[in-house]
């Protein structure tokens, strides 16, 4: 237990006074990103390290005390349903609160901030967490569906040597490599250098739909992989093509397409991002990428498709772009949306031919034809 003094100790938490552990960072990555921890006692912390972003720590610290549900953190009240406390002069680097707020010529800011909720609400957002585990579990066992694909989790890379003669990226080089969908061999030279990242992202402007989604696909199954040994540059790169996705100066050119196959190629720590792909529906542009991703997303993890407002997308059904209807019926479907049965039968007869992708390649179908796929998934009876 430690007692705040004038010389450096451990950080303690605010409210059992016990040493707390080095923030980490989460499990599930998200969109702003705080170290965060928790403490014996149920009360959980993230780390601000530079004192200038309080304000998102402290929601992200509720959020995350909640168990990630943004709607139950946003009904709690302060002090009716939970405790805030601080602990500032906190050092990140070397774990240790500073009170003299410098420390051999280096300012220390870091701020701790937690959250304890109420027996009461804990226990609710324990229940919250159980049935998404509930959910999750029975989106990853489906089978019989012809269209369900759940999501398989890579197992962990192997370790590299230390020692081993690092390869360097460059564009050719990664260029090459992705021409030849060389997965195993752009995995290597990711661990070896992780500019190889950056050069498949570079290669997303390509004004061939087809080069996209396969170079969109190829980035989520080496990500997937990199994941299970370095999670942190994959979030780096889903944080930098959402804001190529928001910059009205750049074209965002396979940007969707890549978020979307990341987080469907590992939706068990990037999921989080998923709420945010709706962000992109108001961009004629992007309309199409995020329906699509939708898709990709519910194929193996329908439930992250059914906690954000999904059923804004319904008009799209009556869209003039065949696509885009065509990409609705194979969304709905894969989430089992009983809910839009009816808009669907009005594109039964919908013969339109269509192309879209799957894992990359371009599969010529009709809207009916994904209807009629969708509606034998929502009835039980797939075709």
């Amino acid at each position: 237990m430690a007692e705040k003094k004038s010389e450096n100790v451990r950080p303690w938490c605010p409210f059992c006074g016990m040493d707390i552990g080095r923030p980490t960072e989460a499990a599930q990555r998200k969109m702003t990103e705080f170290p965060v921890g928790r403490c014996e006692c149920g009360a959980v912390y993230t780390c601000d390290p530079t004192g200038h972003n309080v304000g998102s720590a402290m929601v992200e610290c509720l959020v995350y005390a909640c168990n990630d549900e943004w709607d139950l953190a946003w009904e709690l009240i302060p002090e009716d349903d939970y405790l805030t406390g601080r602990v500032e002069d906190y050092d990140e680097l070397t774990h240790q609160v500073c009170p003299k707020r410098n420390l051999d010529g280096r300012a220390v800011r870091g701020v701790l901030y937690f959250v304890r909720l109420h027996k009461d609400v804990a226990e609710i957002a324990e229940r919250f967490q159980k049935k998404i585990e509930q959910e999750s579990r029975s989106a990853l066992v489906q089978s019989g569906d012809k269209i369900s694909n759940p999501a398989v989790i890579p197992d962990v890379e192997p370790a590299k040597d230390p020692k081993r003669d690092k390869k360097r990226a460059s564009k050719l080089i990664v260029k090459k490599l992705v021409s030849a969908a060389d997965i195993d061999g752009l995995v290597d030279l990711s661990f070896d250098d992780i500019r190889t990242l950056r050069f498949m992202q570079r290669l997303l402007y390509e004004p061939d739909p087809a080069k996209r989604y396969k170079t969109a696909w190829l980035i989520g199954q080496v990500s997937a992989r990199l994941a299970t040994r370095e999670p942190g540059p994959i979030a780096d790169l889903l944080h930098r093509l959402f804001e190529s996705c928001s910059d009205s100066a750049s074209m965002p050119w396979g940007m969707v397409e890549t978020i979307a196959s990341i987080i469907a190629a590992r939706p068990d720590i990037y999921g989080a991002f998923t709420r945010h792909l709706l962000n992109f529906m108001g961009d004629a542009g992007t309309q199409e990428a995020v329906i699509w991703g939708m898709g990709e997303i519910a194929a193996s993890r329908p439930d992250l498709i059914r906690k954000t407002p999904f059923y804004s997308t319904f008009h799209f059904l009556e869209h003039e772009n065949p696509v885009l209807r065509g990409l609705m019926a194979r969304m709905l479907g894969r989430i089992k949306a009983t809910e839009a049965s009816f808009q669907l039968i009005g594109l039964q007869n919908d013969q339109t031919a269509i192309v879209i992708y799957e894992k990359g390649e371009p599969v010529t179908t009709t809207v009916a034809a994904l209807v009629a796929e969708a509606n034998g998934v929502i009835t039980g009876n797939p075709q």
